[in-house]
């Protein structure tokens, strides 16, 4: 098997860590970002040429599209890109400013938008290419406090379903990866209370904080280096998969979700039926 060539964004941390050092250490290529290049140091004195660090924020538009081209020249093509950089606001959405919500698009949103249009037309040149987005469960239900993140991943399932059937005819694949907890801070399933991106707190939610808390500390945690080395697995598929959950404990949670809205939808077809009207009948 050929090496591939990589572009990983949120590189310096977490599950984007793990996704660099895997590819490096069966010999592909990568171009890891991270805000702060320094962060990436160690991955430069281990593997040496093989990786190319690169400061991008993100949310930079031209530095994105920058990132991007200096990558393709430096290394020639590129088959991976893993749209990884992203981070949880938490709040009540009686709590969360504008800003906050602003914010949490611009990063976890239109810094996926930016990663993708800056790639894609190197990707169909080529006439082939891998674009793997980061989402998570939180991308498929919805919990109290979770309003901003939830947004942002809910609009970036949409953004990749749509550009894989776009896509789909160059040659680009498309894969969304929903994980679910990883132990990705010593060893532990990180605390969404104790992310660094908390609302200021109104005292009418301390209960519905308390009920999270507990939500959080049952969810298993997953191992960050398997997570990494199933993703080689679907780089590496010729029809990798649309969509794939990372981790277990919400998958019962997802279907009794989707279980929950196809039966909401069907014991309200009366108001459907009654929403529509006659226009159509009336037509003919």
């Amino acid at each position: 098997m050929n090496s591939k060539v990589w572009f990983v964004t949120g590189s310096s941390r977490g599950l984007g860590r793990e996704f660099v050092e895997a590819a490096l250490s069966r010999g592909d290529k990568v171009a890891a970002t991270a805000r702060t290049a320094a962060s990436l140091d160690d991955l430069v004195t281990k593997y040496g040429d093989a990786v190319l660090p690169l400061e991008l924020d993100v949310i930079d538009k031209a530095a994105v599209f920058a990132s991007v081209q200096r990558a393709k020249d430096h290394f020639g093509r590129l088959d991976v890109v893993v749209n990884n950089a992203g981070y949880a606001q938490v709040g009540a959405i009686e709590e969360l400013t504008e800003q906050e919500m602003r914010d949490q698009l611009e990063t976890n949103l239109f810094g996926a938008l930016w990663v993708i249009q800056a790639v894609l037309p190197h990707l169909r040149e080529q006439g082939a290419g891998h674009i793997v987005q980061l989402s998570s469960a939180a991308g498929l239900i919805a919990v109290p406090l979770g309003g901003a993140y939830h947004v942002s991943k809910w609009a970036v399932e949409a953004l990749n379903e749509a550009l894989a059937g776009e896509v789909a005819g160059f040659g680009v694949k498309v894969t969304i990866i929903e994980p679910g907890g990883f132990a990705t801070r010593d060893g532990k399933n990180p605390n969404p209370l104790d992310n660094g991106h908390l609302a200021r707190t109104n005292p009418a939610y301390d209960d519905v904080r308390r009920r999270l808390a507990g939500f959080t500390n049952k969810q298993p945690a997953g191992d960050p280096a398997a997570a990494a080395r199933t993703l080689l697995k679907i780089a590496d598929m010729d029809n990798p998969p649309l969509r794939v959950l990372f981790g277990q404990g919400f998958y019962p949670m997802i279907q009794q979700a989707y279980a929950d809205r196809l039966k909401t939808w069907a014991d309200g077809q009366d108001l459907s039926v009654a929403a529509h009207g006659k226009l159509d009948q009336d037509a003919r």
